[in-house]
């Protein structure tokens, strides 16, 4: 394993510095958090970049490039934003990845391309108000009729769904099936009729809306289904599996925005006649904080470069995702610490990162979850 960067790497990551330079400058990130506004346009700047296209394989549309050119452009996004990095996560994780893994070879030639061109979103249904890090507890049924699949049922807590184009839902198909048989994988329109969303409100990742959805009698055609019929529960690990890689890129990466804040506070503010850097106790808690970003960092990119090998990596993407969130947390927990009132003003870059941390140890699989897969792949659990 090399984890160093190729030159074409290097120039790739220089890139998503200008674009993010141009297109979401740090005044406009603050503006955003504050007024909730999803940084959308980025979609097409991303796509114009050639991001969209890096795992796709040249046949539809894509450059075929590793998923460890993915990770890197994921968690340098995550460093200028957490919304540039969500952006990026859920189009790729939820779309590229899923219609790539599963779909058949006609909705990977109808949607790959127009995913690549930044004209197609998608958005994950999983959670249920009683179906959450259980998710073989959900209750939302679909059943097939002469004209499609109708569908009845409630999602809570889906990112992005009001922007989504297709809402990836996970729906019970089989009738009195229980835990993870029995279930399809639908691709919805977001303007289906009878489908009707709330809005959710939150105390960070203001930028990454949060939606509560009922279907009511919602019909979609038979080629809605994505992947197999039934057997869908393996199809959404899938989805998963990518998408947790994806958090985890996204999370290293705002851990050392966080990480080089605090660094820059304790350089400039002097107390006691001296910047606070030259105080070991704070020296050694920044030395704690980049360290933690470090060995975040090399999980992560042990995890990429398992993916882009096609091996087996359940409990690395597992301990990837748990180790990069509770990194976040941890440095921006003593962010704050270190910056005082100053990480406390609402103008602050420390405090947004430290509302936006909470979200990652319980979204996409809670990180309890994550460590009964670890110990199920170590043999711990039968």
């Amino acid at each position: 394993m090399d984890f160093g960067l190729n030159p074409e790497q290097r120039a790739m990551l220089d890139t998503v510095d200008r674009l993010v330079a141009t297109h979401l400058p740090p005044d406009e990130v603050r503006r955003r958090d504050r007024e909730y506004d999803p940084p959308a346009h980025l979609l097409k700047a991303y796509s114009e970049a050639g991001l969209l296209a890096l795992p796709l394989p040249p046949e539809y549309g894509g450059l075929g490039e590793s998923w460890t050119s993915v990770t890197l452009v994921h968690e340098r996004l995550g460093y200028h934003a957490a919304m540039a990095g969500s952006l990026f996560g859920t189009t790729v994780g939820f779309g590229s990845m899923s219609v790539l893994t599963y779909g058949s070879e006609e909705q990977k030639r109808e949607l790959l391309p127009r995913i690549v061109s930044g004209d197609l979103r998608f958005s994950l249904a999983l959670t249920e108000p009683g179906a959450g890090s259980d998710a073989g507890a959900l209750i939302t049924k679909a059943r097939r009729t002469d004209k499609g699949w109708v569908i009845n049922g409630r999602k809570t807590w889906i990112s992005d769904a009001d922007r989504a184009d297709y809402l990836l839902t996970a729906c019970r198909t089989a009738p009195d099936s229980k835990g993870s048989a029995g279930i399809t994988m639908l691709l919805v329109p977001k303007g289906a009729e009878g489908i009707q969303m709330t809005l959710l409100e939150k105390i960070g990742n203001n930028c990454l809306t949060s939606w509560d959805i009922s279907y009511d009698d919602v019909l979609v055609a038979d080629d809605a289904v994505l992947g197999d019929v039934d057997n869908g529960f393996r199809n959404l690990m899938s989805t998963l599996h990518y998408s947790r890689a994806g958090q985890a890129a996204n999370s290293t990466g705002q851990a050392q925005r966080a990480v080089d804040v605090a660094v820059a506070h304790a350089k400039e503010r002097v107390q006691f006649d001296q910047p606070i850097a030259r105080f070991q106790v704070i020296q050694h808690r920044l030395v704690d904080m980049q360290t933690r970003v470090d060995q975040a960092r090399h999980v992560l990119y042990h995890l990429a470069w398992l993916i882009s090998e096609g091996m087996r990596c359940r409990k690395e993407a597992a301990q990837s995702k748990m180790v990069a969130t509770e990194c976040l947390q941890f440095v921006t927990h003593h962010g704050m610490q270190i910056l005082a009132s100053a990480g406390y003003s609402a103008e602050s870059d420390m405090q947004r990162l430290w509302r936006d941390a909470r979200l990652y140890t319980f979204g996409e699989g809670s990180n309890e979850i994550q460590r009964d897969i670890i110990a199920r792949e170590m043999g711990l659990q039968v």
